[in-house]
């Protein structure tokens, strides 16, 4: 039986999701030193390489604080409403460009209010920056506002209250970001309960830096419908049952997970264990900038470190769009279409291989 190939090129090709993903996080290096000077803004160094360097993660990042180190120097230009506009359209644009078709952008506004924005202004640049590359590109998108875990719960409070106003303007979930240790997601309960109650989606940051107990507060204080990351839920084998039987999505986001050292290797991440276990897994970048990675480079470490298989990669993929932070209808035209692109596409993979193969 012919079989596919799963090269870089093959997996660039497939309409993918990324429904993790920081807006401060992803960034161009280029960009941030372009706003800096236009803005007369003082970066650590002006030399590209150099600042690459301080921004961008690798093997020797060694805890989730650690890896949180360059979003303070990318946040300095993201203070004023062409930054942000022009950093929201530049990550829909680059996403577009690997065949993202769907996008939910992340972030903070009260990290975006140093030069005297309103939350307000913050928050209708961000929109109007993808809006416009949805204008551009083949791509739909929508955004999640963060409270952070470390900041006093009455900010996480003030930050729903700020995604309840925009829903339906661009705002579709809410999120809790930040170090997870001895910062736990109870203490934000107030601001869920308010999402909650005016039907906002929620998805929370847990089982990253610390244990199941994280993900337990998120699921049963908080009442996220999604996991970001989730990486340590595999210790604990009831919760993890819990999480499958009520199809509560996992955002993993591999790289990023081996550079806060949520897993000690690559091979280590339990992404495999966890879909065969029949748990719905999406794959997202997290930081497409600070961990240097793309969805496709994503499902590749997936393939190449980890073994999975074409089947198990496209079921990854329809998980993406099956778990989106859009209403039903909508959704279910999404797969479906995205199903007939998938036959499209290994139609011609197929052909091809066939073809190389008589030519030998």
């Amino acid at each position: 039986m012919t079989k596919i190939k799963l090269s870089r090129d093959f997996i660039h090709k497939l309409p993918k999701t990324d429904l993790h993903v920081h807006l401060d996080g992803s960034v161009r290096v280029n960009t941030i030193l372009e706003l800096a000077k236009e803005h007369k803004i003082k970066l650590p160094t002006t030399d590209p390489e150099e600042l690459r360097k301080l921004i961008v993660c690798g093997e020797h990042t060694t805890s989730l604080e650690d890896y949180l180190r360059g979003f303070h120097i990318v946040n300095l230009v993201l203070q004023n409403k062409e930054g942000l506009r022009r950093a929201a359209y530049e990550l829909a644009e680059d996403a577009s460009r690997e065949n993202v078709r769907y996008m939910e952008v992340r972030y903070s506004p009260i990290l975006h209010t140093n030069e005297g924005l309103k939350l307000t202004e913050i928050s209708q640049a961000v929109i109007d920056g993808l809006k416009h590359a949805e204008r551009d590109f083949p791509i739909k998108t929508g955004v999640i506002i963060c409270g952070i875990r470390n900041m006093d719960p009455t900010t996480s409070l003030k930050l729903a209250e700020l995604a309840i106003a925009f829903k339906n303007k661009g705002v579709i979930g809410f999120d809790l970001a930040g170090g997870e240790y001895n910062h736990p997601a109870k203490d934000h309960k107030e601001a869920f309960d308010l999402a909650l109650k005016n039907n906002l989606n929620i998805t929370i940051h847990a089982g990253e830096a610390y244990g199941p107990e994280s993900i337990h507060q998120a699921l049963h204080y908080c009442g996220t419908h999604r996991i970001g990351h989730g990486t340590r839920l595999v210790e604990d084998g009831d919760l993890l049952n819990y999480v499958n039987d009520h199809r509560i999505p996992l955002e993993i986001c591999i790289k990023s997970n081996f550079h806060t050292k949520a897993v000690k290797d690559i091979q280590s991440h339990p992404i495999d264990f966890y879909i065969d276990y029949g748990l719905r897994v999406t794959i997202n970048t997290d930081n497409r900038t600070i961990s240097d990675t793309t969805v496709t480079d994503e499902y590749m470490l997936a393939i190449q470190e980890l073994g999975l298989s074409y089947p198990t990669i496209k079921n990854v993929i329809l998980n993406g769009f099956k778990s989106a932070f859009i209403p039903y209808k909508e959704r279910a035209r999404l797969v479906n279409e995205v199903l007939k692109e998938f036959d499209e596409i290994e139609e011609t993979e197929l052909k091809t291989v066939v073809k190389v193969k008589e030519a030998l």
